[in-house]
């Protein structure tokens, strides 16, 4: 279990950021990310999903959770 706090929602612009702050299984000591929703057309709506993390040598670890995370957030949102 990973404890986030939130940073900010901006329901204009669709964004939400957040900070993990505790439960990493990897050694990190900085992590900031944010969800944006783009309006795009019609039945679509792209998700933008920014992470940043130090240090730079977990990078790769980040963006194996984070693309998981993502088919996760796909398949939940596709059996609606």
């Amino acid at each position: 279990m990973i404890r986030e706090l939130i940073v900010s929602i901006d329901d204009d612009l669709r964004r939400l950021a957040y900070s993990a702050v505790e439960g990493f299984k990897i050694p990190l000591t900085h992590h900031h990310a944010s969800f944006q929703v783009l309006p795009e057309g019609p039945g679509r709506c792209p998700l933008v999903w920014t992470t940043d993390v130090l240090p730079h040598a977990m990078a790769e670890q980040v963006r194996l959770r984070v693309s998981r995370g993502a088919q996760v957030m796909k398949q939940t949102l596709e059996a609606l």
